[in-house]
């Protein structure tokens, strides 16, 4: 790896970790956690798993594990759930 592949990972390292924060922390409220209906790379943080640690790196369609904000109520309607899978 080269240092411009180096500063480049580093990077995207910084940015997912500060957008996992902020993605995890900011709808309260109205929204909550909906597990299993992300599709593939539209999660909105890490996996309940620990199969990964950022929003967008989903791999499968309505992953259990994967999860989106929505609003309040909305979540069974829409065929997911909002009790993460158990390990």
């Amino acid at each position: 790896m080269n240092k411009r592949q180096a500063l480049i990972a580093a990077a995207l390292v910084t940015v997912c970790a500060a957008g996992a924060a902020s993605a995890a922390d900011a709808p309260k409220g109205d929204k909550e956690k909906c597990y299993g209906i992300a599709k593939a790379g539209q999660n909105d943080c890490a996996a309940a798993n620990g199969a990964h640690s950022c929003a967008g790196q989903s791999k499968e369609d309505n992953g259990a594990a994967e999860w989106k904000f929505v609003a309040k109520g909305t979540c069974e309607k829409a065929g997911g759930k909002t009790t993460p899978p158990a390990k």
